[in-house]
């Protein structure tokens, strides 16, 4: 039976100890690191994301500003918010929430961050430093990847790891964070996706799988080599219910370590963010 992670007890555990380093921050520099987020339109799965983030942000005694757009809001208008954002010296990390509106060009919106803001780790300046192995933030889902196997022990050099999923939001970033010559990370690894011929040929391969594509249950026992340590970053609804890419159930007498959907890496990449805001805010002090 397989070890299962339990995802909301590591979050609960970094947070305590996130708390206590913003306390000092405050007491240090008479300053409350504070998280701005932009939200345009009503998309239902992003309002629900911003709800989950001003939690975080509260937990963390972390400051939270939300700035609700219109969908009809314009991209100049947008990027005006945004500059004005990144002049506030008050303001310690900035997201622009996605999808946006179609009208609005996305890259351009995420190039408009002040990378030393740019909390989400979106802005290719950031990605750039992640590439070169030096890193100004680390994106927070695969952050929160990172930081469970570490905090798990999952050695992962000189074992071959197989992602699933190559989105700039969690496989490009991860395989770049695992690629790192560092501890928990120099791994061996393959990137799969949605073009790969054979995906089983390589899962079955995989001593650590990371499954980020956003398909449901598309990882089946038989895909899955035994004793493997599955982590499990997808999110998908089916019938009102949450489930992973994995198909949880019925690899668990499978496998050797795997984390739950939900209840796995999501609690812990919301943590995430909150540490990556600290940071900025102590590079804006500094």
């Amino acid at each position: 039976m397989a070890r299962i992670i339990d995802g909301r007890k590591i979050a609960k555990e970094i947070n305590e100890s996130l708390k206590t380093k913003v306390e000092d921050f405050i007491k240090k520099n008479k300053l409350t690191p504070k998280l701005a987020v932009i939200i345009v339109g009503e998309d239902p799965a992003s309002l629900f994301y911003v709800k989950m983030i001003a939690k975080s942000c509260e937990r963390a005694s972390i400051d939270f500003e939300k700035h609700s757009l219109s969908g009809k809001t314009s991209e100049k208008e947008l990027l005006k918010l945004i500059d004005n954002l990144n002049e506030d010296k008050k303001v310690s990390g900035i997201i622009v929430q996605v999808p946006l509106p179609g009208h609005i060009n996305q890259e351009r919106i995420q190039e408009a961050v002040n990378p030393s803001k740019d909390v989400d780790c979106f802005n290719p300046i950031n990605m750039g430093r992640l590439a070169l192995g030096k890193p100004e933030f680390l994106p927070c889902t695969p952050y929160a990847v990172y930081e469970l196997m570490k905090r798990e022990n999952i050695v992962v050099e000189g074992k071959h790891t197989v992602i699933v999923g190559r989105s700039n939001i969690v496989g490009r970033p991860m395989a770049l964070i695992l690629l790192q010559k560092k501890q928990y990370a120099n791994a061996t690894l393959t990137v799969c996706h949605s073009r790969t011929n054979d995906l089983n040929h390589f899962t079955r391969q995989a001593d650590i799988l990371i499954a980020a594509v956003g398909k449901a249950e598309i990882i089946k026992p038989d895909m899955v080599k035994e004793g493997a340590v599955i982590i499990d970053v997808g999110t998908n609804e089916v019938e009102g219910k949450l489930v992973g890419d994995v198909a949880y159930e019925e690899v668990l007498d499978k496998v050797s370590v795997i984390t739950p959907v939900p209840g796995g890496i999501g609690p812990i990449t919301n943590v995430m963010l909150m540490q990556n805001t600290l940071k900025a805010a102590e590079k804006l002090v500094n």
